[in-house]
């Protein structure tokens, strides 16, 4: 009841922010970046508010459970990655005028065909990403109430489509900024709680790791999807009888169990630990190891690398953070807000990795069911069962479902806007329904998906994301050279690479060493393909004669350039004011813009 009573003010205040964004909606401009008027402050707030998601919040201490230490490499690379986009994309993102990410890439190429790609790998990200959140939602929710997995699922789709439909953008950049400092306040006032309740024994283990090997008390576990474990001899399972007789003890038959989905066994206390195939105990050697070791394919540096590339040059990609930054005044506000978010963060950071090394002495049993997302969740009970376990077990639930209300509000506008926007372009009213029905095919892809790790899922959203839009917006940004045929096949090639590759390591054979590796986190060689993809097929080609000026409008600050620049930077007369959202080239140009664009096309 006290965490129904927690999820609910965060659920409300959610959708009554959404209401006061009615007033306020009125042009598509309205609805995708708030008029470009929010405040660096503010902004970063609602930045960090999105991109904390349920990887951050839950996922980072669950990946520590199960994986060890190296996966704080995971936070790193989140935080480095706002470094990357405040020196090279933040501020001339801004100026490009555009309102999504495929709207930029036809601006400065011209290219409706790259726009169409471009939001087809929104949708991927999109779908990559959202699905984990509501996942979560659903899996938390149940863990902690005892609710089936798809009321979570549900309630979070259905507030997050209701608050988008009514308030867009304005509405999600103040829910973003609320939901930041809740889940900042949610995330560590219970973290320093547990480090004093759970006394000095429990902290020394908890730094001095120990493989997990009998359970310490009789232990329920419930496999919300099945399972198959390799059950060592004398391992005990407690079963009551319901009658006078009470529970009896048995031992499990040692070999292969195949456990299926809906089974709750209890473990007697002392008894031996089943290991999970294919998986590593907690805390067995090398989880205190500060790198990242896949599959125990022995390449520990690579690994860790892969993840880094990933996460680091994803965050530069990712098309709701990006999205973000367009609703900045200027360039200038718009790199100040890359600036506070780096800060905001790194405290934010600091705190996954004492729930984890906690969770690995107080829940390692999670590792069992694969729910080791739930690991903080359920950390107070451990601690104090009594009134006081439980209210922060409903506070720490509330942050929860804030960090995957806040996430799915800015990855679901950004779906709705590839939909409605640059895919099928339409009005207010068809992004309203966009967001409906968007949010109405994620929720029913996240039903079936309860078994599959959400911190897997995350991560490919992140290789995308670098594999495409990274290159996209370097070059672009960054070299005159880029043509709309370098750019349509670095990208396409960047969306086969890394997708075709998380196919095979689902369905393909059994990999072993460096390339199973390479093959689940391609990352570190799908990015320099789409690179060196969009540079060879440029070099072949010539760049619009009106390159130049284009990069003029995304490097000159705004008091500096001439009124005579064009607000976009898309040939005339293909693109009319209607279809950018802004005004369209000007008949004539000043002599001094025709004198700068005649040098730089040299």
């Amino acid at each position: 009841m006290i965490v129904a009573f927690a999820i609910a003010p965060v659920v409300l205040v959610t959708m009554l922010i959404g209401l006061r964004g009615v007033a306020a909606m009125r042009t598509t401009s309205d609805f995708l970046v708030a008029s470009r008027r929010v405040s660096p402050l503010l902004n970063s707030a609602a930045v960090s508010g999105e991109y904390l998601s349920a990887a951050s919040f839950l996922g980072v201490a669950g990946l520590v459970v199960k994986d060890g230490v190296g996966s704080l490499w995971y936070p790193v690379g989140f935080t480095a990655g706002y470094i990357a986009m405040l020196a090279l994309v933040a501020a001339p993102m801004r100026r490009s005028g555009a309102l999504t990410v495929p709207d930029f890439a036809e601006a400065r190429l011209g290219s409706a065909a790259l726009r169409k790609l471009a939001a087809v790998v929104v949708l991927v990200i999109g779908v990559l990403y959202l699905v984990p959140q509501f996942r979560t939602a659903g899996l938390v929710l149940s863990v902690v109430t005892e609710t089936p997995y798809w009321v979570g699922v549900v309630l979070a789709g259905a507030v997050v489509s209701a608050t988008l439909a009514l308030g867009g953008m304005r509405a999600a950049t103040y829910v973003q900024a609320f939901q930041f400092v809740l889940k900042l306040v949610l995330f560590i006032v219970p973290a320093m709680w547990l480090l004093i309740q759970a006394g000095p024994e429990i902290r020394g283990e908890a730094v001095q790791p120990a493989e997990f090997t009998h359970f310490r008390e009789d232990t329920t576990v419930t496999f919300r999807v099945g399972a198959t474990l390799d059950v060592p001899p004398g391992t005990e399972v407690v079963e009551d009888r319901g009658g006078p007789g009470g529970a009896d003890v048995r031992e499990l038959e040692p070999g292969a169990w195949e456990v299926p989905p809906g089974t709750t066994v209890t473990f007697a206390d002392g008894t031996r630990v089943p290991q999970v195939q294919g998986e590593a105990v907690p805390g067995a050697d090398g989880w205190q190891r500060p790198l990242l070791d896949f599959h125990d394919a022995g390449f520990p540096l690579l690994g860790t690398w892969a993840v880094l590339i990933a996460t680091m040059l994803g965050t530069m990609g990712l098309p709701h953070v990006i999205m973000r930054f367009h609703t900045s005044p200027d360039g200038r506000a718009a790199r100040r807000t890359a600036a506070l978010t780096v800060a905001l963060l790194s405290i934010f950071y600091l705190f996954p990795g004492i729930y984890g090394v906690l969770g690995r002495v107080l829940v390692p049993h999670l590792y069992l069911t694969g729910a080791t997302d739930s690991a903080v969740v359920a950390l107070p009970a451990q601690v104090d069962a009594g009134s006081t376990g439980t209210v922060f077990t409903g506070l720490l639930t509330a942050g929860a479902f804030a960090a995957f209300l806040a996430t799915s509000l800015g990855l679901l506008l950004v779906v709705a806007g590839a939909i409605s926007h640059d895919l099928v372009p339409g009005g207010l009213r068809q992004l309203r329904l966009a967001v409906l029905g968007a949010a109405g095919v994620v929720v029913l892809l996240a039903l079936p998906a309860a078994g599959i790790d959400a911190g897997t899922l995350v991560t490919w959203g992140f290789t995308v994301a670098a594999s495409t839009f990274c290159p996209l917006l370097v070059l672009g940004i960054w070299w005159r050279g880029l043509t709309a045929a370098g750019a349509l096949a670095g990208v396409a090639a960047g969306l086969l690479a890394s997708v075709g590759s998380f196919l095979v390591s689902i369905a393909g054979p059994a990999l072993h060493g460096w390339v199973a590796i390479l093959v689940a986190q391609p990352a570190p060689w799908s990015v320099p393909v789409a690179f060196l993809t969009m540079v060879a097929v440029s070099y072949a080609g010539r760049p619009a004669p009106w390159a130049a000026a284009a990069m003029l409008r995304l490097h000159l600050p705004e008091h500096r350039q001439s009124p005579f620049l064009p607000r976009h930077t898309t040939e005339p007369p293909k693109t009319t004011a209607r279809d950018l959202g802004h005004s369209s080239w000007p008949a004539r140009r000043s002599s001094a813009v025709r004198r700068i664009t005649r040098r730089l096309g040299r």
